[in-house]
């Protein structure tokens, strides 16, 4: 399926067999297709590029597609990675984590840091986070191979 060109997000970089590779929902998805291109928020002489999943309901393109800026997306990336880290040693607490102490780090960016916690405020963490450890457990494998992939392009771009 052809990502549309017409709309507001201008397509320069396109995945539009996306469906057939994401995660549990591959050949089954609604994501049709990823791209990277200039952003639909641009202004007169300000120019962004962003990344998009385009979704389909089968009849139309989706209100739900979601454009993200480039460094959101690799922020997203690095939260993945950082609760992955976490989550292979947090075996060891109660409940996976320490209630007197959520927070998991506090990454470095841009002359600040973002932190990475436990979200306390979720009254069913308890809960919740079991079913988030088993739902890492069970997609180790579709994690472990984009993990990899990412690592190897990394290295390539000497990083």
């Amino acid at each position: 399926m052809k990502i549309p060109t017409d709309l507001k997000h201008k397509p320069v970089v396109v995945a539009e067999d996306y469906s057939n590779v994401d995660g549990r929902s591959a050949y089954n998805s609604d994501a049709k297709g990823l791209s990277l291109g200039l952003a639909q928020w641009n202004e007169r002489g300000r120019v962004d590029i962003s990344a998009k999943v385009w979704r389909h309901t089968g009849e139309r393109w989706s209100r739900q597609s979601e454009e993200l800026p480039l460094h959101r997306v690799l922020d997203l990336a690095i939260l993945v990675c950082r609760a992955q880290k976490y989550f292979s040693e947090a075996y060891r607490l109660k409940n996976f984590y320490d209630p007197e102490n959520p927070v998991i780090d506090r990454v470095g960016l841009q002359g600040d840091a973002m932190t990475v916690a436990i979200c306390t405020a979720n009254e069913h963490i308890d809960e919740d986070i079991q079913l988030f450890v088993d739902a890492l457990a069970r997609d180790g494998e579709l994690l472990g191979e984009r993990l990899h992939t990412l690592a190897r392009l990394l290295r390539e771009m000497g990083y």
